[in-house]
Formats: C-alpha cells, structure tokens, sequence
C-alpha cells in the first residue's frame, strides 16, 4: 500500500502529506523528561508555542501529563487546569492546528472544546474507552501510540536489566495498532483521521527501538499517516553519550531523516527548527525540497 497522502484532522480539514509536518511538543508539566517546568505559565506556553509555529511547526502538541518512565499520573481536573488556558489562548492568536496529548476523555473534550483539532492518546484508547467514542462523535484526529506500560510501571530505554519480551518487536507493535485502529474505527472514527506512532521509547529497549526504526517501512506501507516521536529519547543518548535531553536534537534530527526516507511525513519535536533544517537537506538531495 501507498503512503498516506493526507491526514484528515477535523470534518472539513485535512493536512496534506506531500511534504514534512512538524508536530511541536508543548509541555506543561512541572516534570517532563526535557523541558519539564519550563512552560508552566500561559505567557510562556505561548511564546514558545508561537517560536515552534515560526520555525515551522503546522500543529502544537499540548500535554498536561508528563508520560515519561516513572512519572506520577495526573488526575483530569488538573490536566485540564495546566492545558485549556494555554490552548484558550493559543486558538485566539492563531489558527494553527493544535493536538492535546492526553489519554483520559474529560480532558481530550475539554481541549476540544477550547479549540483542538487532534487527540495524541499514548495509550491507543486503551485507558479510558470514552476516548475514542468521543474522537469518533466529534470527527477529529486522532494519534494511537503504542505503549506497554503506564509511566508509572515503564522504565527508560536504557535502563532495562532484562528487555521487553517480544517475539517480534515490529510485528507485534503493527498488529497491536492496527487492532486499536479497528476499535477506534467501530467507535466511530474515521479511518482517514487515524495516524499510528510505534511508540518509541515506550517499554522497548535500546535496542528494540532501533529495530523498529529500521523497519519503519512496515508501517508506513499501512497506508495511515505515520507519527515520528524519538526526538531527544533516551535511546539516542544511549548510543551518543548525550546524558542531557535538550543536548540530543542533533542525534534526534538523524532518525527524523531516516524515518523521512522511508515515507514518515509527521514529525513529533521539540526543536523544529533543527529538524526542518535537517529534512529541508534531505529533501533537496532527494530532489524534493521542502520550501524555506
């Protein structure tokens, strides 16, 4: 099957594929793995909200629970409390796309009524059912991450004594998502507004990581849009060295270009710029330059 040529976002909205679209991560959380802290007030969402959309980014990815390894969870009234004002206040200063990466259906309407236009549920559905219903009635688009484990149960990459058990990593996280992306579709989505994201990082290994980005092909032949999320994820400082989150954009941006080769056209990131940069070369040598 061919790649995906767009992702349908809203009933009347779609995100063409032709080219790269940077996803720009915006965390409001006071313990994220990378910038935890750093954007807890709405001036400061905002601004640099505002710095990702002008270095490229077509949509704003806001959470208001860090779902790194080990993080405590978040009740709804609190993830509401940190994300809808920002959202609130993006939607009035731009009409740029904006995702709420929640897994809990209180807190997706909440967002979605303050103005997203996509739901990132790293748990595929799998946490709270209404979820999907609740993508299926409002026609939006919806991410399905594959994760083994919630936070609190998961540990980094490169902390596994003894690594996941799967007979074959690849495979057994392509059927586990397209048997979300079923369940998701008799819930009433859309098939066109579903992108899959392997989940990278979460309840792999090292090295089970780098097997699913070599094998990217396998899910982009799906034929649904496809979610590159490995930026600054502790599998790449596991072979760089690079113990600091925010000192991997250089190392993420060389997964970006690998996962671009093989047909990824959604790029999940905290830099855009670095990783524009990077596609935009990739691009040209390709012979399909992304505009500057």
């Amino acid at each position: 099957m061919l790649p995906a040529r767009f992702w349908q976002v809203g009933p009347r909205q779609s995100l063409r594929l032709d080219e790269p679209g940077f996803i720009g991560v915006l965390n409001v959380t006071p313990d994220s793995f990378s910038d935890g802290g750093a954007y807890r007030s709405v001036a400061a969402a905002v601004d640099h909200a505002r710095r990702m959309l002008d270095s490229g980014a077509c949509m704003i990815d806001v959470g208001g629970e860090s779902t790194r390894p080990g993080a405590a969870r978040v009740e709804a009234s609190e993830q509401i409390h940190r994300t809808i004002p920002v959202i609130e206040a993006l939607r009035r200063t731009c009409d740029a796309l904006i995702s709420i990466d929640t897994t809990l259906a209180k807190v997706a309407e909440a967002a979605l009524d303050a103005g997203a236009n996509v739901i990132n549920d790293v748990s595929a559905g799998t946490e709270d059912q209404r979820l999907l219903e609740l993508a299926g009635q409002r026609r939006c688009g919806l991410i399905l991450v594959h994760r083994l484990l919630p936070p609190p149960q998961d540990l980094y990459s490169d902390q596994y004594h003894h690594p996941p058990s799967y007979d074959d990593v690849s495979a057994v996280v392509g059927d586990w998502l397209a048997q979300r992306c079923r369940v998701a579709e008799a819930q009433g989505v859309d098939p066109a507004a579903i992108a899959i994201d392997p989940g990278l990082g979460f309840g792999k290994s090292v090295a089970q990581n780098y097997e699913l980005i070599r094998r990217t092909g396998e899910f982009v032949r799906t034929g649904r849009p496809v979610v590159s999320a490995a930026s600054r994820k502790s599998f790449i400082g596991a072979v760089t060295g690079v113990h600091e989150a925010a000192g991997r954009d250089g190392a993420s941006t060389a997964i970006s270009v690998i996962h671009w080769q093989a047909g990824v056209r959604l790029f999940r990131v905290h830099c855009v710029a670095a990783h524009r940069e990077a596609l935009s070369v990739a691009g040209a040598v390709a012979g399909s330059p992304v505009p500057v």
